[in-house]
C-alpha cells in the first residue's frame, strides 16, 4: 500500500482555554479525494490553517511526503507542492483571466523571465495558461478583466489558476460557497475531473458535493476526530448522525443525516 502524502498526528490547537484542534489524526493518499466536515466551529478551517502553515499547533505533527512541516513556513510548503484557495475568492480583479493564470505559471517555474515584459506575452507561461483556461471552459473569458467574471467563474479561475503551480496537495476550503445550483454543480463536476489525478483535501458545508467527490471523509466535532471512512460508512455511522442531529440546521450538515 502506498504511503499518506500527508499525516498529522495529534494535532492540538487552542485559542486560550478554548481548543479548536484537539488531538487531531488524520492521513491523505496520494490521488485521494478527502473530505472534512463537520458543524460550525468544530475547526475544520483551523486545521486547513496549521497544515497550510497559516497557523502554527501547539502540539502534534505534520508530515507532507515524508518530511516533516511542522514549524515550516507557508512559502516553504508552497515549495513542497501543498496550495490552498480560500472561501473568499483570491485574484487579480483587474488583470485578465489570463493573465491571472500566467502568473501563477510564472510562479510555477520560479522564473522572472524579463520583469518589463508582460507575462501573457512570453510561449512558454501564455501557452499553459490558455490550456489551463479550456480545460475548466473559461477559454471564451482568456482577454476579459477577471472583476468583469461571475462570480463562479472567479471560483473556476481561481481553481485554474491555483493548479496551473502544479500542487501535489490541493487544499479546498469551500470550493462551492456562495455558489447557486448550477455554479456549483459545474464545480463539483470540474472537481470530479480530477479525482484519481490529484491529491485533493476540502472542506465543505455542501454534502451532496462531499458525497459526489470524496474518497474518505473525516467528521470533526469540537476540534477532535469522531470519525474517518467511505461516504457510506460516513453515511450510515449513528454516533455522526445523533452528533449532527444534536446541532443547528443551519450548519449545513442535515444532508448527512437525511442521506442515510
Amino acid at each position: 500500500m502506498d504511503k499518506p502524502l500527508l499525516q498529522v498526528r495529534n494535532l492540538c490547537k487552542s485559542f486560550g482555554a478554548m481548543a479548536v484542534s484537539a488531538g487531531i489524526q488524520l492521513s491523505v493518499m496520494p490521488a485521494e479525494a478527502h473530505a472534512i466536515i463537520g458543524p460550525n466551529g468544530a475547526g475544520k478551517t483551523t486545521l486547513l490553517a496549521q497544515i497550510a502553515g497559516e497557523l502554527r499547533p501547539d502540539s502534534g505533527s505534520i508530515v507532507f511526503a515524508g518530511k516533516d512541516i511542522t514549524r515550516m513556513a507557508v512559502h516553504k510548503r508552497s515549495r513542497l507542492g501543498i496550495s490552498r484557495s480560500f472561501q473568499i475568492t483570491s485574484i487579480f480583479n483587474r488583470l485578465t483571466a489570463l493573465d491571472n493564470v500566467s502568473l501563477a505559471v510564472q510562479a510555477r517555474t520560479g522564473h522572472s523571465f524579463r520583469f518589463w515584459q508582460r507575462a501573457r506575452t512570453i510561449p512558454t507561461l501564455r501557452e499553459p495558461a490558455m490550456a489551463m483556461l479550456e480545460r475548466f471552459g473559461l477559454a471564451d473569458r482568456a482577454e476579459d478583466v477577471a472583476d468583469s467574471l461571475s462570480y463562479g467563474e472567479q471560483r473556476q479561475l481561481e481553481l485554474a489558476m491555483t493548479l496551473a503551480t502544479e500542487p501535489k496537495l490541493l487544499i479546498l476550503d469551500e470550493p462551492t460557497a456562495g455558489m447557486g445550483v448550477e455554479e456549483s454543480a459545474h464545480m463539483v463536476s470540474m472537481l470530479r475531473s480530477l479525482k484519481g489525478k490529484q491529491t485533493l483535501l476540502l472542506v465543505e458545508h455542501d454534502m451532496d458535493a462531499v458525497f459526489a467527490l470524496a474518497d474518505r471523509i473525516t467528521v470533526l466535532v469540537y476540534g477532535q476526530v469522531m470519525a474517518t471512512g467511505g461516504p457510506d460508512e460516513i453515511r450510515s455511522n449513528p454516533r455522526v448522525r445523533d452528533a449532527y442531529l444534536g446541532c443547528e440546521e443551519t450548519s449545513g450538515v442535515s444532508g448527512v443525516v437525511h442521506a442515510a
